[in-house]
């Protein structure tokens, strides 16, 4: 079995990687960088690495050669996601991959969602679905790893102030999500299935508040305020509009209950339960 990991210098590729080589030796892994420095780092630990990114097609062919599965990470949002997803779908059928997986996000409706950059998350998924590939799906949950971006450095002087209501994320973990990936890719069957990689319990900002008050001793408050109020006070700091816009959407989304679905899944898939929201806390905030 050989698997192609795109986006592997990132944290989950890296996550997915480190539990591969638990039970996989580094030949039979290929991996995909846009970075030169990391491609030789790569190739020296036996990787089969290549130079190259989603737009670069003959980087992705070559890439995918004598590979049984393809993991696409999503790309990020900085040129045109939906044409990247395209292209490493396309190169997939085109070179003959048994099968393609990918990194989607655990949402409730994709009618009603707020924030357009997740609507293609499910776009991409469409079109995985269309091109005949066999295929997996892991729709991951809200990384609890972004709350120390949601919160701000300055949480323990000045609370916590987003305007997500009393809305709920079933926070992971993305290491542990990646490690649930990497096993399901090693023992799964590939058939068409779709898993929900959330946290055991769903929580509110007012849990966050909860938690980081007991670990640092220091009362943490959570304001819950409108979205006007919010987008003021991001942009008096400073904020670039485009980011204040994509915070938002993210909290509305939180607030009207998109990111709080439960599963076992990465529970199954792990052999173990998930990191819970004090424990990850004291590690993210190395409290």
């Amino acid at each position: 079995m050989r698997i192609l990991v795109t986006g592997a210098t990132g944290i989950l590729g890296g996550a997915v990687i480190k539990q591969l080589l638990t039970e996989m030796p580094s030949s039979q892994i290929a991996v995909l960088t846009r970075k030169e420095g990391k491609h030789s780092e790569f190739q020296s630990k036996g990787f089969n690495a290549y130079l190259g990114d989603y737009d670069d097609i003959i980087a992705l062919e070559k890439a995918m050669w004598d590979v049984d599965t393809v993991l696409l990470i999503s790309a990020g949002d900085e040129g045109d996601r939906m044409q990247q997803h395209r292209n490493v779908v396309d190169a997939a059928k085109k070179t003959g991959v048994d099968c393609i997986a990918y990194t989607s996000r655990s949402l409730r409706d994709r009618k009603t969602l707020s924030n357009e950059l997740m609507k293609e998350h499910f776009l991409t998924e469409d079109y995985i679905k269309e091109s005949s590939l066999k295929y997996t799906i892991f729709r991951n949950a809200l990384y609890m790893d972004s709350i120390p971006l949601f919160v701000d450095k300055q949480v323990f002087e000045t609370g916590i102030f987003q305007p997500a209501g009393d809305g709920k994320v079933a926070y992971a973990l993305r290491k542990e999500q990646g490690e649930a990936m990497a096993n399901v890719l090693m023992h799964e069957k590939c058939e068409n299935k779709t898993y929900q990689f959330s946290g055991n319990e769903a929580c509110s900002f007012d849990d966050v508040a909860s938690a980081l008050t007991e670990l640092s001793g220091k009362k943490v408050k959570y304001h819950a305020v409108e979205t006007s109020a919010f987008e003021t006070m991001m942009k008096e700091r400073g904020v670039p509009e485009g980011m204040v816009k994509k915070i938002i959407d993210f909290n509305l989304d939180i607030k009207n209950g998109q990111e709080s679905e439960v599963t076992d899944d990465l529970e199954n898939k792990l052999g173990r339960k998930p990191t819970a929201l004090k424990e990850g806390l004291n590690v993210l905030f190395t409290l």
